[in-house]
């Protein structure tokens, strides 16, 4: 049994097809049909049940699975970290992140670390929380920023997760526009009867909304539904109506004005998680401590936002 082995089987597992699997491999097909019936007859058993025109895992196969799935992400730690400490090169980090801190935590971290260590290549993926727990399940990532609130918790493979802040979910609206409120908060019933830009059901930020409104009994008056967080930006800006998003996301915008909602439930937390059973390579390491000190710095800097980094 070899890793060329276990990738082609893990490639079959998730596409369900031996042609397209091929292709993705950039491997013939007829060789990785020998390569599967190689291991099939090493491991003494059939990973795959083979119809015209589906593939499906046999239970031996739904057992070998996500062991291979961490064997392959384990070997590819080793590969980096030994390429590292040989000098050949300075590693690669694939962080993944929730779409709000792509533009945020990550945008702050990325410009430091790029300067700081400019051989390192970077690959980011931005997806949902859960969609990244399942990135990180199968070695897809090696490190990736998640958020999750009480409405909406987070659970998936064994992780090492550490809670970096949590931050509130505030009300924004157009600097150019009078402010929805007087003072320094406002409250969820005044805020349901302000014309309201909503994110997509996609969206776990959503979920947090709509449980909290629910939760009181409120209604939101709803003008504009299914935006991306730029586009949701831009209309707010430019006065088409109010919108509730992640304190961070307002850093360094003078255009948006914003204000904190006096509800406890609307706020998230923000974790850095890794599989528990791949020690991380020098150069995901190295990221996870910018990732580490970028947020702590981000948490002094606005009141909304609170760290959870023990000093």
């Amino acid at each position: 049994m070899n890793l060329e082995q276990l990738r082609g089987f893990v490639e079959v597992a998730r596409l369900g097809h031996f042609t397209r699997a091929s292709e993705s491999l950039h491997l013939a097909q007829p060789s990785l049909s020998r390569q599967i019936s190689t291991l099939e007859k090493e491991l003494g058993a059939d990973l795959f049940h083979r119809a015209r025109g589906h593939i499906s895992l046999t239970p031996a196969g739904e057992t070998l699975l996500p062991r291979a799935q961490r064997m392959l992400a384990e070997a590819e730690s080793i590969k980096e970290e030994m390429g590292e400490l040989a000098g050949l090169r300075r590693g690669r980090v694939r962080l993944g992140a929730a779409p709000t801190l792509c533009i945020s935590l990550v945008a702050e971290t990325l410009g430091t670390f790029r300067e700081e260590h400019p051989g390192v290549e970077l690959q980011l993926l931005e997806r949902g929380s859960r969609r990244l727990i399942e990135q990180l399940a199968v070695g897809a990532v090696d490190i990736a920023l998640i958020t999750e609130s009480t409405a909406h918790p987070v659970a998936g493979v064994s992780l090492t997760r550490t809670r970096l802040l949590t931050e509130e979910l505030v009300a924004v609206s157009s600097a150019a526009k009078p402010p929805i409120s007087e003072g320094q908060m406002v409250s969820l019933a005044h805020l349901a009867t302000l014309p309201l830009i909503v994110f997509d059901h996609n969206y776990s930020l959503r979920a947090t909304v709509d449980a909290v409104f629910e939760s009181e009994g409120f209604t939101p008056n709803v003008v504009l539904e299914g935006a991306e967080m730029d586009a949701v930006l831009s209309f707010v800006e430019r006065g088409v109506g109010v919108a509730i998003v992640p304190a961070m996301v307002l850093l360094d915008r003078p255009e948006l004005r914003s204000v904190r909602i006096a509800h406890d439930g609307m706020r998230r937390t923000v974790s850095l998680a890794h599989r528990a059973d791949v020690t991380p390579a020098l150069a995901v390491a190295k990221m996870r401590r910018a990732i580490i000190s970028t947020a702590a710095e981000v948490a002094r800097r606005d009141p909304a936002i609170t760290s959870l980094i023990e000093d």
